[in-house]
């Protein structure tokens, strides 16, 4: 037995076969059939199924479908991955930034033309409103100049209804009287002609020789007045 044993350890086969008392050898394991792992990992599931959920942490409902993903269609934002799509969503936020920019000048554009028209009507027609009043004026004027036979108190009469008819078209134009008879001189409302010895406080308007007016406000016409001055010592 001895021989044997030592003719197969000096031929190098038969040493693993050797029998050694105290050593046994381990069981070999099975590799488990697909099917058992696939039925195993469908219990796994259905017991985590209906495993209570723990207090105080929400579900995640199941992630539906978007409308593209369900129709099957992508749009080209979508198919881009990475600096593709960054480049296309920036281009397409340049040309809704342009349609916007040429939108807003062409509204500038028509406020301005309609602003040149407003302009140039004002101009045109500044008048309108005067010439309105003043066209009574001159119908009094003619009937008086048409009337035969009128006696001069008539005529007179006739006069001053048509100066209050042009007093009254004035005022309704904004155009004012200046007539300064006892005022305090103004530069800039009068003109003096001439200073005048006087008692009494300096700087006076004594006579009026020509009365001023004013549009709103704006002197048209200062009034030429005569000034009192300190008399001579």
């Amino acid at each position: 037995m001895a021989a044997i044993l030592g003719q197969q350890d000096g031929s190098g086969k038969g040493a693993s076969h050797a029998f050694r008392p105290g050593l046994q050898s381990a069981p070999l394991k099975r590799a488990k059939p697909p099917q058992f792992r696939r039925n195993c990992q469908r219990e796994q599931r259905s017991v985590q199924d209906t495993q209570p959920t723990p207090p105080g942490q929400a579900t995640e409902p199941a992630a539906e479908p978007t409308a593209t993903a369900a129709s099957g269609l992508e749009t080209p934002a979508e198919r881009l991955v990475g600096p593709d799509a960054l480049l296309l969503a920036a281009e397409q936020k340049v040309a809704e930034l342009n349609d916007a920019w040429l939108r807003a000048k062409a509204e500038t554009e028509n406020l301005r033309r309609r602003a040149q028209e407003d302009i140039a009507r004002a101009h045109k027609y500044a008048a309108e409103k005067f010439a309105a009043e003043m066209l009574p004026v001159k119908d009094s004027l003619e009937a008086a100049l048409a009337a035969e036979g009128a006696s001069a108190e008539n005529l007179r009469n006739g006069v001053e209804l048509t100066l209050k008819q042009l007093v009254t078209a004035f005022e309704k134009s904004g155009l004012t009287e200046l007539n300064p008879l006892g005022e305090k001189f103004d530069p800039n409302l009068h003109q003096a002609i001439s200073t005048v010895a006087a008692e009494g406080e300096a700087n006076r308007v004594l006579q009026v020789l020509q009365k001023g007016y004013a549009l709103n406000e704006r002197v048209l016409r200062p009034a030429l007045v005569i000034v009192s001055r300190v008399p001579d010592a």
